[in-house]
């Protein structure tokens, strides 16, 4: 199949919105033919397109990066990359983008609805009254939750995402403590009322414990069972990261234990399977996977990743490219 470098070949049916950049500079845009691209179209197309706008949650198959067509950039729709392998792309000369700075403010709003949501019990509430009035026990000592004021937030991962969130838990009277794989400037530091503390320090002094980082091997099950052991009792986690920084049956058994008061989730291990006892338990809150899904937002994302590839072609310095990547050594690390 013959090299189209005015093809550009989008692998989910994002908002049609999305690529008005890339048609208004006359390439042409190919769409799958269902809601999500096939193997088989993945990579005929990587054989055929210079370009291939792919969307977080959905894995680029092995046979792209070995087609060995003219594909020369995969612009992620999102901020992780998880679904890429950034090894492989590298290795045949495949530039990976993303679009990071679209996907901070709804996530981190995201995080504080779940978290309010959790220690208030409003879902869990909501839930039992449609269920049936009986079932809510009316008084002065009944359905008591959690207040954050006062309560210390521990941030890992205080990336764009952690910073937005701990700016959203300020005005609740949170003290702030993170871990990062960088200390923050003095000056971002009095601006967030932020310490930074050592991942067991903050696993052991924090009453919310909220996760903030992409997902890689450093990362992989970034919280299990030795994790869970250091935490409070009365401490809460929130995910709004990747599923798989959590170890899922560790969190599982801290959760009927007692060992963590709760767990508000939006991301999962295995998604979109879920395990029947996370659902069954009334400490947690789960949501699939909607950190983003507000439709300005998916506009914006779908705007971004064309215009990495329009930045591309054209030569530009490209602001969001994530390959080749260094890691730190610490798996805590954002």
């Amino acid at each position: 199949m013959n090299s189209d470098p005015k093809c550009i070949f989008v692998t989910y049916r994002i908002p049609e919105e999305s690529v008005e950049p890339l048609l208004q500079a006359g390439y042409e845009v190919i769409w799958p033919a269902g809601r999500s691209a096939t193997e088989e179209e993945f990579v005929r197309m990587a054989g055929r397109c210079e370009a291939i706008l792919t969307v977080f949650g959905n894995k680029v198959p092995e046979g792209v990066y070995t087609a060995g067509g003219p594909l020369r950039i995969l612009s992620n729709f999102g901020a992780g990359v998880d679904n890429i392998d950034l090894a492989q792309a590298t290795a045949h000369g495949i530039v990976v983008t993303n679009t990071p700075d679209q996907v901070t403010e709804p996530t981190a709003e995201l995080a504080m609805a779940l978290l309010l949501a959790l220690v208030r019990r409003v879902a869990e509430m909501d839930r039992k009254l449609r269920a049936g009035k009986e079932k809510v026990r009316w008084g002065v000592m009944e359905n008591l939750g959690m207040t954050l004021e006062g309560k210390t937030l521990g941030i890992i991962g205080m990336g764009r995402i952690g910073k937005a969130f701990a700016r959203r838990a300020l005005p609740f009277g949170m003290k702030i403590v993170y871990h990062n794989r960088r200390r923050m400037p003095e000056d971002e530091e009095k601006r967030y009322h932020a310490y930074l503390l050592s991942p067991e320090d903050l696993l052991e002094t924090a009453d919310v414990v909220s996760l903030h980082t992409p997902l890689t091997p450093e990362t992989h099950h970034l919280l299990g069972e030795e994790a869970f052991g250091k935490m409070k009792k009365t401490a809460v986690l929130v995910n709004t990261a990747r599923g798989a920084v959590v170890d899922e049956k560790a969190l599982i058994r801290a959760l009927q234990t007692g060992e963590i008061a709760g767990a508000a989730l939006d991301v999962f291990e295995h998604e979109p399977e879920i395990p029947d006892e996370l659902l069954a338990m009334d400490n947690v809150i789960a949501v699939p996977h909607i950190g983003t899904a507000a439709l300005d937002t998916r506009i914006a994302i779908g705007r971004q990743a064309a215009q990495n590839i329009l930045d591309f072609f054209e030569g530009k310095e490209l602001k969001y490219c994530v390959n080749p990547e260094k890691r730190g050594s610490s798996k805590f690390e954002a």
